[in-house]
């Protein structure tokens, strides 16, 4: 049996297919580049028709490519916090609002939670612009109250290619207005969103699986059978990717944005332990939770400065980092995309301290990376703080692959925890296969974590030989 993985991001959609063992099949991985829309205003949307055809692009690739012959279950990681209104005939009636976009407001003069430290515990969310208690009644004013029902951009993809596609545990914890103990919407944020339930998905339950619709099936043949498991969010499942399964272990992954996060066992109805003031905790599934902290910057700053800076690239630019840490001076506030919740700081509000004339263009990219760093290394201490002992740490995703610097300066400013390194760079696609075949215990054994310095390694499942 084999599992196609479908990761579902900000920038790139991708597909690929693994063993049964969670291993990637060589060569079959299929990509497409996406290109939100941003602006200075905040805006930061997707195209969902076109999202659509670059998934169906990806999967036509890999059929033709014979990578779905053996494919019996489709797993899928997708990114939190997204939403779309839809008319009354099921179609967009605009863009893809994603979780770079800090444009909605609280209509004015709405009071917000009655009790907010209660609704944090019982959400694990805040009255925020980047969850639907806030984004919902924005949306609605700004299509002229059109809107039939709201969907996150992975229930609109769903929808295309499914028989059925209620929205997963994991995705709706995203979006902000579920009960995270009881499993169901919660009351008190679908008032502050101003929805009311008919106007939400409907909440998968516990093992769903859904079946490609009858004229996509004659498209994808080799999928026709296949069961597709409930979405799991892009944060969970890097979590689970990256080896990080538990609380003696913390991710810390990069791709476009970053983020720290820390996974638990947590069924459903059982007392969640009380959640640090401004982290968030979402759900993975129905039996883990995964709390944290995320950032806007990650990749996308690393790219945004290589580009915009002229840098060198390869071993050019590591050679001219290492030789700009040794007397690094320059501070950066890496808040360039604004603030993640709680944070209410807008686009635009990056800044750089301690320039000088003798300042180069690779000691601004050291400053920008190192104060990512720095705002990771807090919040991890505050996800220690209920711990006996600080955590290891993994590092993963494809901004971390692509600097051995950027891994150092981690490790610098994380000690004197242990800090390690994912080689895999599709640790959301490993992970959500992990979640999807019930096996996220056996993550804590993935090989492909070694040391930060080290060269590419197998990431397999213990116990299952390199292929």
């Amino acid at each position: 049996m084999d599992i196609l993985a479908l990761d579902l991001g900000t920038s790139s959609v991708r597909g690929l297919v693994l063993d049964a063992d969670a291993t990637p099949r060589p060569g079959a991985l299929a990509r497409r580049k996406v290109h939100p829309v941003t602006s200075d205003d905040g805006t930061g949307t997707l195209d969902g028709p076109g999202y659509l055809a670059c998934l169906m692009q990806c999967l036509d690739e890999l059929a033709e490519g014979g990578h779905l012959r053996d494919v019996a279950l489709v797993a899928i990681s997708a990114q939190w916090h997204s939403v779309l209104p839809l008319g009354g005939d099921g179609e967009p009636l605009g863009p893809v609002l994603t979780w770079l976009d800090t444009r909605p407001q609280p209509p004015a003069g709405a009071p917000g939670p009655a009790d907010p430290d209660a609704f944090h515990q019982r959400t694990g969310a805040w009255w925020h612009r980047c969850f639907w208690t806030v984004r919902l009644p924005w949306l609605r004013e700004r299509t002229g109250g059109r809107v039939a029902r709201f969907v996150g951009l992975v229930e609109y993809v769903l929808g295309a290619l499914l028989d059925d596609a209620p929205m997963s545990v994991s995705m709706a914890s995203g979006a902000g207005l579920l009960d995270l103990r009881r499993l169901t919407w919660d009351a008190e944020a679908c008032e502050l969103a101003g929805v009311r339930p008919a106007e939400l998905p409907a909440l998968a339950p516990q093992r769903w699986h859904g079946r490609l619709c009858p004229e996509l099936a004659r498209r994808w043949p080799q999928l026709a059978e296949a069961r597709w498991a409930a979405p799991v969010g892009d944060g969970a499942a890097s979590n689970v990717g990256s080896g990080c399964v538990d609380p003696s272990r913390a991710a810390v992954t990069v791709g476009t944005s970053a983020a720290v996060r820390l996974l638990r066992a947590a069924p459903a109805g059982a007392e969640l332990p009380p959640l640090a003031e401004h982290l968030w905790r979402y759900r993975v599934d129905h039996e883990h939770v995964v709390t944290g902290a995320a950032y806007s910057s990650g990749g996308n700053l690393y790219a945004w400065a290589t580009r915009e800076l002229r840098l060198p690239a390869g071993a050019e630019l590591e050679a001219a980092l290492a030789r700009a840490s040794e007397g690094l001076r320059v501070r950066a506030n890496v808040r360039f995309g604004g603030d993640r919740p709680p944070g209410v700081a807008p686009a635009g509000s990056g800044e750089l301290h301690a320039l000088s004339f003798g300042t180069t263009a690779v000691d601004i990219l050291a400053g920008l990376m190192t104060g990512l760093c720095r705002l990771v290394a807090d919040d991890l201490a505050v996800l220690e703080s209920g711990l006996d002992r600080p955590t290891e740490v993994v590092l993963g995703g494809g901004a971390i692959a692509a600097s051995a610097w950027w891994r150092g300066a981690f490790a610098d400013e994380l000690a004197p925890r242990t800090v390690r390194y994912q080689h895999n760079p599709e640790v959301g696609g490993t992970g959500a296969a992990l979640v999807a075949l019930g096996r996220i215990a056996e993550a804590a054994h993935l090989r492909g974590i070694g040391r930060t310095d080290e060269s590419d390694a197998p990431n397999t499942v213990a116990g299952t030989p390199p292929r």
